[in-house]
């Protein structure tokens, strides 16, 4: 359970708590944190500001549970294969194309909360934990070159994989001004980045 989030509320079950949440998302990848608004929340959820509070202790609390919800689907959606680094990247272009709202969310959280006061650390540090052991699960089977610190190889995998949605500016320019300009060539050479700088074990 996050931090913050009322157990009598989430035991309910009446499927207003899935509404906010849902309401949130949409609110939060719009305006952030501090630009997001519980009555338009309440409103989006057709429900009241002060149901949401009975659910949600706190504007942080419920970003904190909508970034948790928002983090297991990119997590099942882009499961990490430390055999196939290659493939993993373009998972993870392909969602974040097709979902740049899902993206905005998760940036929000680290562009507006510090680390100390992120309440859905716990979320992200477990997910982050099992990454690292699929990456040293294929440095050990020797799969995957060992040399490389793990945590080094995820760092570089997501920036390669999300480099179009931190440089919008770019990913503008390239849309006029790339020999080819389709979004197959992004993510080819996302791929392609990748597996140079991370060859398969031999």
């Amino acid at each position: 359970m996050v931090s913050g989030q009322s157990d009598p509320a989430s035991a309910k079950g009446d499927g207003v708590r899935d509404r906010i949440v849902d309401a949130a998302m949409k609110e939060f990848s719009l305006y952030g944190i501090a630009g997001a608004r519980v009555d338009r929340i309440a409103k989006g959820a057709k429900t009241s500001k002060e149901r949401v509070y009975a659910y949600f202790s706190s504007k942080e609390a419920l970003y904190a549970q909508t970034a948790a919800v928002q983090l297991g689907v990119i997590l099942e959606a882009t499961a990490l294969d430390a055999d196939d680094l290659p493939g993993y990247a373009g998972r993870l272009f392909d969602y974040y194309q097709a979902h740049p709202d899902h993206y905005r969310l998760v940036s929000w959280g680290r562009l507006e909360l510090a680390p100390s006061t992120r309440i859905d650390e716990q979320s992200r540090s477990a997910a982050i934990v099992a990454k690292l052991d699929e990456v040293r699960r294929a440095q050990r089977e020797g799969t995957l070159e060992p040399s490389l610190d793990p945590i080094d190889v995820l760092a570089l995998v997501g920036q390669i994989a999300t480099t179009w949605m931190t440089q919008p500016e770019l990913a503008e320019a390239a849309a006029q001004l790339a020999t080819d300009a389709s979004t197959a060539a992004r993510r080819a050479a996302v791929v392609t980045a990748v597996e140079r700088l991370f060859p398969k074990s031999t």
